[in-house]
């Protein structure tokens, strides 16, 4: 059923979900209106490419044959014309995203279903703006993509028994493990984890610890493998703050309100890995936590 797989957004989500199809087989259309963006992509998939070989995931000529497989596009409707899914990867922002899936709907194929990688905008109202509504669905994937088994795959109301059914069965055919969820905001992965980083954010601004011990809590007390706010600056703050105000909206319950130090933070530009500052410095491939009192100045 699929074959020609269009990702559209050469970012890092974009970039690693197109990296995972051309890893199995498959044909890869990799959109970005951005053409340095497009190069930018292709280096960090031979990188990564690079350390499977060096992990002994692929060889040498599996890479290569890996490689071959991308094709860039920086027109959106030839990237899409042949597609049988495309799957939008871009920022999350729904105007962005309303713009995307009308071109979609427009150019693509009758038969090719559209899937958002959202992380937490409602799959129904994305769905709603175009004209095959049964054939849209979410394929939320987890950053790092070729690392990260899970794909959570979300419902729609519209959407078709046997498009979530040829998705799972293609989340298993690229090595992933598919767990369904309904439309409801943040879905399950961040209608959990968003409030917990979040609270952390709470605790850190009314003086409870400071970002070593909550980040050391967590990590040896509940197991995680990274602290809630050094996972905050992996995602990006600004995400971080996007997903809170969309449970907010969804909700209505004040439990889901952003602390007002990761709004100031993102004010302020301080993003996280991205912009090189968050709750730790990233410099020269090292991290530091931010002192207490520089927060505090954004916290007044």
């Amino acid at each position: 059923m699929f074959q020609r797989i269009a990702v559209i957004g050469a970012g890092t989500m974009g970039n690693g979900i197109a990296h995972v199809f051309a890893q199995y087989g498959f044909s890869v259309h990799l959109a970005d209106n951005n053409e340095s963006q497009l190069q930018k992509a292709l280096t960090t998939i031979a990188a990564n490419a690079d350390r499977q070989v060096a992990k002994e995931i692929i060889d040498a000529g599996q890479k290569q044959s890996l490689l071959g497989r991308i094709s860039t596009f920086t027109s959106l409707p030839e990237a899409v014309a042949d597609a049988d899914l495309c799957i939008e990867a871009v920022s999350e922002k729904f105007g962005l995203k309303e713009q995307i899936f009308q071109v979609l709907d427009a150019h693509a194929p009758a038969r090719c279903i559209l899937a958002s990688n959202t992380s937490s905008i409602s799959i129904t109202r994305i769905a709603a703006i175009t004209r095959r509504p049964g054939k849209v669905i979410g394929m939320h994937f987890m950053n790092p993509v070729p690392v990260m088994k899970l794909v959570e795959v979300i419902n729609g109301l519209s959407t078709e028994k046997q498009v979530t059914d040829a998705i799972i069965d293609l989340c298993s055919k690229i090595g992933k493990t598919p767990a369904p969820a309904e439309d409801y905001p943040g879905f399950i992965a961040n209608r959990i984890l968003m409030p917990m980083i979040n609270e952390a954010i709470y605790a850190l601004q009314e003086g409870v610890a400071d970002i070593a011990s909550i980040d050391t809590i967590m990590k040896l007390g509940m197991a995680h493998p990274m602290g809630p706010l050094q996972l905050a600056d992996f995602i990006g703050l600004d995400t971080c703050l996007q997903i809170m105000r969309v449970l907010q909206e969804g909700f209505g319950q004040p439990k889901y309100a952003p602390a007002p130090l990761l709004v100031n933070m993102v004010t302020a530009g301080k993003l996280g890995v991205k912009s090189g500052e968050g709750f730790y410095t990233y410099t020269g491939g090292s991290k530091t936590a931010v002192p207490n009192h520089s927060l505090t100045r954004l916290h007044r």
